[in-house]
């Protein structure tokens, strides 16, 4: 088993000081998430690891400010690949060039190989004996290699992260920065180095490759580090934690929510540890006042000496921090603003298409005041073609994309992009707004912009800083729907769950696309599945979704059955396999009428206005439909 480790680790970049003391160990087969604020130097750490970076320093020496510390030790031989946020070009290479380069080492043995056959068929005796034993070496080290599983592993690849035939085939520098991000995901996963380093790995995939990766992760022999921001993929994959908060590091074991869990107890004691400590540095400082007291009134120096030995082993006191529970953040709040009309969102057969690709046909949507839906689906499949008709900026070929009355919209893109990048921060904001300087950069530092940083230009700014900065704007304004487009892609952890409590309070619709499974937990009482070319609802967050497919995926048949034509009745052996599809089928049948019953006893509740009865008699519409179709299939899986 070998052995990751950092001791003592100090990095400065120029004259900045980036990590102060980092130090942890990680072995084989373990699977770490690095969390931490953006800009706390996750990704600097990631980059020693992989040799991007080194460390400027000579182990013995004396250290120098401005200089750096420490050491990283991994074994000679272990083999990494690190994954970067911000993908490099590769010119004139196409998709399928980049995976396969995965493959060099193996695509060389090959070639010397194929060299030797053709050279055996001009030799004899003793010369042809010795390039047969070359052949053999290099068979065995093409096997050893990985020679005879290159289509395999590469189809497992592609088909997980869904890159099609078409897709393998294009030219990578024309990809976005997220597809090419995915593909070099690929094509380090196909690698299967010793060392796995993965920077923000799920920025740009949809659920199911995520899905996908997280089984795969899991199945990883190798050791896995992990920077990212997604807590549920964190959750599901890691068994360490490694915080980094204030250039230094702590350890946690277990996935996110147990680091949450173990976080919140250290502290306590931590606090606890220090409100006692605090109690004895008074007591001893009180004691050093009343023994100079008494040697001043008495004349007497042993009450001299004894007040300055109690001083000294005061100053030499290690010192209990006072834990920080609230740390410095964005500080959100929306606007009190008039409501829209009940029907917030609305699509009635709606058909799109771009040339041949049909994207929606015949699909019909209804978003009610009030609520919080996520807008799901695979990559391609019509997600941000809707939001476009949505916002205007797109028309379907047929049917009706539309806003409801009074509707006034609050909409952040995923990628942000300023009309003027040339302009401060402070004249951005202001461009839009009739505020006085004063009051607009009081207002910024709720959300970070505090002093000289109100005048950075808009250009220099990073991802995080962009989100921070058109919130700003949005919240400013008077919205009553929020659009949402992948909202939580640059935010830290902290940040993501600050929004989320500002979102809590927000009185109006939202209306939201996400692939962050924590954030859609919290946040959606709704899921508007992007299934067949139309809108499914399921009532919710994701967990119940999941769980909704869970018990929904055995009612597909494995052959067609053709309508009114029963199974054979000589077949009386039915499998384990029906029997708990049935059973299935039956519990999630108890949920469903459950549901109704806890529906209609609502509905005959005093006092409920128009809004409240017609959001009941929806979501009425919405679980008996379901129930229908349950059963149905619990009907053809009976006969």
């Amino acid at each position: 088993m070998f052995e990751l480790s950092l001791n003592g680790v100090k990095k400065y970049m120029d004259a900045t000081l980036i990590l102060k003391n980092i130090t942890f160990q990680v072995y084989e087969g373990e699977k770490v998430g690095i969390v931490g604020a953006n800009g706390s130097g996750k990704s600097t750490i990631l980059k020693l690891i992989a040799g991007i970076e080194t460390l400027n320093c000579h182990p013995g020496f004396t250290s120098t400010l401005g200089y750096d510390e420490g050491m990283i030790a991994l074994p000679r031989t272990a083999t990494s690949a690190y994954l970067e946020q911000v993908p490099q070009d590769h010119h004139g290479l196409k998709v399928i060039d980049i995976l396969n380069s995965a493959f060099t080492e193996v695509f060389t043995i090959e070639t010397e190989m194929r060299n030797l056959e053709l050279k055996m068929k001009a030799l004899e005796g003793p010369a042809l004996e010795k390039v047969l034993k070359q052949y053999s070496e290099l068979m065995q080290l093409f096997e050893v290699k990985g020679g005879y599983e290159v289509e395999e592993k590469l189809s497992k690849v592609c088909k997980g992260l869904n890159f099609s035939d078409s897709f393998l085939n294009k030219d990578f520098q024309l990809l976005s920065g997220g597809e090419k991000t995915s593909v070099n995901l690929g094509k380090i996963l196909i690698e299967n180095p010793d060392i796995l380093l993965l920077d923000e790995p799920t920025n740009h995939l949809d659920m199911e490759s995520i899905e996908w990766l997280e089984d795969y992760l899991n199945s990883y022999k190798g050791i896995v580090i992990i920077v990212s921001h997604d807590r549920y993929f964190l959750d599901h994959v890691v068994t360490k934690i490694i915080e980094i908060e204030d250039m230094e590091c702590e350890t946690y074991k277990g996935n996110y929510s147990a680091f949450v869990k173990e976080k919140e107890e250290r502290m306590l004691i931590q606090f606890e540890n220090y409100r006692e400590q605090q109690k004895q540095v008074k007591a001893m400082e009180k004691s050093v006042k009343d023994l100079r007291d008494w040697a001043q009134r008495a004349d007497n120096n042993k009450f001299f000496k004894r007040a300055a030995s109690i001083k000294k082993k005061l100053e030499k006191m290690e010192r209990i921090e006072k834990p920080m529970f609230e740390k410095k953040n964005m500080k959100l709040s929306f606007k009190p603003t008039e409501r829209s009309g009940n029907e917030t969102i609305k699509a009635i057969g709606v058909t799109k298409s771009y040339d041949d690709k049909v994207i929606f046909k015949n699909a019909n949507l209804l978003i009610n005041y009030g609520e919080r839906a996520a807008l799901i689906g695979a990559n391609g499949s019509g997600k941000t073609t809707f939001l476009k008709m949505l916002l205007g900026e797109d028309h379907p070929d047929t049917g009706v994309v539309e806003l409801g009355a009074n509707v006034k919209v609050g909409y952040l893109p995923q990628n942000i992009i300023f009309e003027n990048e040339e302009l401060s921060v402070l004249e951005c904001f202001r461009e839009d707004f009739f505020i006085m300087e004063g009051k607009a950069r009081e207002y910024l530092s709720k959300f970070m912009f505090f002093g000289n940083s109100v005048f950075k230009k808009v250009k220099h700014l990073s991802g995080g800083e962009r989100i921070r900065l058109k919130l700003s704007q949005l919240l400013y304004e008077d919205v009553n729907l929020l659009i949402l487009d992948e909202p939580t892609n640059h935010l830290d952890i902290h940040s993501i769950e600050t929004f989320e409590e500002a979102l809590e309070d927000f009185k109006g619709t939202i209306f939201f696309i996400s692939h962050d499974r924590y954030f859609i937990n919290k946040m959606s009482e709704r899921l508007i599945a992007l299934e067949d070319k139309a809108f499914k609802s399921y009532l919710g967050n994701y967990d119940d979704f999941k769980a909704a497919k869970t018990v929904m995926s055995p009612w597909q048949p494995t052959e067609p059955i053709v309508k009114n034509e029963k199974i054979p009745k000589s077949t009386d052996e039915p499998s384990k396999k029906k029997l708990a599809d049935v059973a299935k089928v039956e519990l999630r049948l108890e949920s469903l009428e459950k549901e109704l019953k806890e529906i209609d006893v609502a509905m005959t509740e005093f006092g409920l206005d128009y809004e409240q009865l017609n959001k009941l008699y929806c979501k009425k519409e919405t679980v008996s439909k379901a129930l229908d179709e349950v059963m149905e299939k619990w009907v053809e899986l009976s006969n």
